[in-house]
């Protein structure tokens, strides 16, 4: 050993959040600056990209972390770890957005009455001058079939895009595309051990 320690070569323990009611501490750093350690979370903003919007949802539970099978085990969260989030404020939005139904099996208009059409969204009567908006809107309205399967089931495939070690959130953005498949696979090869 050339010499002793310095303050600047120390390392922190790591954070290990976990799933479960949200409690962060606070760590003086370097140039009296602050990192929000996040020891456990329960929710975060998650982003969804088509659509262009995001929405603070209850992350439900861990079900995929490249890292270690331990950290899923744990429901430990780190950046990059893939969740499953409730889909009820993203249900919510698009039905108030678009006007047309997410996730629901067998719509028929006989089965709700005159309060519940009343409240959604979707069943609801609007002047010709908004319907003609919403009409609009539905020209361009998609959801991918494999996120709309999700959407039945009421949970969200999503990824952590930051560090609640370090940032005290865990945001992220909904899967889709190429990605979602990609996750869904190894999800399924992870089953079949």
């Amino acid at each position: 050993q050339i010499r002793g320690k310095r303050k600047f070569e120390m390392g922190r323990p790591p954070a290990n959040t976990k799933l479960g009611h949200k409690r962060i501490h606070r760590v003086r750093t370097r140039g009296g600056n602050l990192k929000l350690r996040a020891l456990r979370l329960d929710t975060g903003n998650f982003s969804w990209a088509s659509e262009g919007i995001a929405h603070k949802s209850r992350i439900i539970d861990v079900v995929y972390n490249a890292t270690n099978n331990e950290m899923v085990r744990t429901k430990t969260l780190t950046k990059n770890t893939i969740v499953q989030i409730d889909a009820a404020p993203f249900r919510q939005w698009y039905e108030a957005h678009y006007a047309l139904p997410l996730g629901r099996k067998n719509i028929t208009e006989k089965k709700y009455t005159e309060e519940e059409k009343a409240e959604l969204p979707f069943l609801k009567k609007r002047s010709q001058k908004t319907q003609r908006k919403f009409n609009d809107r539905q020209k361009t309205s998609f959801v991918d079939p494999a996120v709309n399967e999700q959407f039945v089931a009421g949970k969200l495939y999503a990824c952590v895009s930051s560090r609640p070690g370090k940032c005290g959130r865990s945001d992220g953005y909904i899967l889709e595309g190429q990605e979602l498949q990609f996750y869904v696979k190894k999800l399924k090869a992870k089953k079949g051990k």
